[in-house]
């Protein structure tokens, strides 16, 4: 396959809080250097890693530092990352919205960018003129345009608003309008950033349907972020994770997205309350201990673990109960136990000082990362307190198993038998 877009030693650098080098002797030792002399720029010596969440030594920061990689043409390319790990300026350089400190990037072709709500459109113009207008720009004729057109108008589902100033548009509706345009304005490369999270459900699913096909049917090349790990499962084959402004890893879609699910949550198996919570009934503190009554974050599949809660109930409340929801890296509640499973005869929690444990089967969660949501409540009456720091991973740390990308949210494993 030829190569679509090749990003080569790509880096942007940022002075924080200015514009310029902040004083007229660091101007003019810049313009100096890169415009007389010819040599790069002598602030890129300079600088801190793009950590977001420590504080640095350098006023100038990487926001992209050395990116390296290629992309093929028809492939379908998920970049994932933090908040603050680059993948916005990235595509913001490919799209030429701004430049690179170093490096340069070779594009096969047109470029459509969906980067944020409204790029490309001007709030005074309809959104028909805004279609003709954004065609324009990617160097369509008019004529190339109107063929289009009304299947734009159509996927956008806006048509009602069409002849009205963008400006009087939603956010929903401006995303529906520039993404249609971007679609099928057949260019060669599609950029899309995190802005379609926007839209309905509905105008979601429709979007990444239009996606897989102009890269399926057509050859076209996309680039998508996301922080919605489902729909870069669904509709890319490759990814490429970014952290502190550099790509920390490159491969294969299923097994990145375990990577960065797995690397990205925080090693919080232990929770304890640090103030004091005006409740009846309220935890102290919750505790996750693999099969080894360890305290750890990563499980095996094939073992159990407990959630070990110890809670405090000022008074005796009938009915009362806990809950633990287990919800997936996508947000979908996989299932919940609660103190009355199994016709428990506990007739609500105890008063005092109370010390619960729940034993979770082996082989229950598919390999992947979860959030627990712990409450103490009386079913649609009251809730007295609910944790949501809490998270784990599931990790399927054998060998043996060769259906390791099985589908689905459980992980029953059942007897099988040939009889014949």
């Amino acid at each position: 396959m030829p190569t679509a877009i090749k990003f080569e030693n790509i880096s942007k650098q940022y002075r924080l809080g200015l514009v310029s080098t902040q004083t007229l002797s660091h101007d003019l030792n810049r313009w100096w250097k890169m415009n007389v002399r010819g040599q790069e720029d002598p602030y890129l010596k300079i600088g801190d890693v793009n950590d977001r969440s420590i504080k640095g030594e350098s006023d100038y920061v990487w926001a992209l530092k050395n990116i390296d990689f290629e992309v093929q043409q028809g492939e379908v390319l998920g970049i994932i990352g933090k908040n603050g790990a680059g993948k916005s300026t990235l595509l913001k350089i490919l799209s030429k919205v701004t430049a690179p400190s170093t490096g340069t990037i070779k594009a096969a072709g047109r470029i459509a960018s969906l980067l944020e709500v409204g790029t490309g459109f001007h709030p005074e113009m309809t959104g028909r003129e805004n279609i003709y207008m954004n065609g324009a720009i990617m160097g369509m004729t008019k004529a190339e345009i109107t063929r289009k057109l009304d299947e734009i108008i159509d996927f956008s589902g806006v048509e009602r608003y069409i002849d009205t100033p963008a400006k009087r548009y939603s956010s929903g509706m401006t995303v529906r309008l520039g993404f249609a345009i971007a679609a099928y304005l057949e260019p060669e490369i599609l950029v899309v950033d995190e802005v379609l999270a926007v839209g309905d459900a509905e105008f979601q699913k429709k979007a990444i349907g239009k996606m897989q096909d102009i890269s399926t049917s057509d050859g076209r090349t996309v680039l998508f972020v996301s922080h919605n790990m489902a729909a870069v499962k669904q509709l890319c084959n490759h990814c490429v994770i970014l952290k502190n402004g550099e790509v920390d890893k490159n491969g294969v879609v299923d097994s990145m997205i375990s990577e960065y699910l797995t690397t990205d949550t925080t090693e919080n198996a232990h929770w304890k309350t640090t103030e004091q919570i005006d409740s009846e009934i309220f935890f102290e503190e919750i505790s996750i201990l693999n099969s080894k009554k360890q305290n750890t974050y990563v499980i095996e599949s094939e073992e159990s673990f407990t959630v070990n809660l110890k809670l405090i109930c000022k008074k005796k409340i009938i009915n009362s109960t806990i809950a633990i929801r287990f919800v997936n890296s996508e947000g979908v509640p996989v299932f919940t136990t609660t103190l009355h499973d199994n016709n428990s005869k506990l007739d609500g929690i105890e008063l005092g000082e109370n010390e619960y444990n729940v034993n979770i089967s082996p082989n229950i969660l598919v390999p992947g990362k979860y959030d627990l949501v712990i409450a103490c409540f009386v079913s649609r009456t009251k809730l007295y307190h609910q944790v949501e720091d809490i998270t784990i991973v599931i990790e399927d740390l054998g060998t043996k198993r060769r259906d390791l990308d099985r589908q689905g949210f459980i992980l029953p494993l059942y007897d099988w038998n040939l009889i014949r």
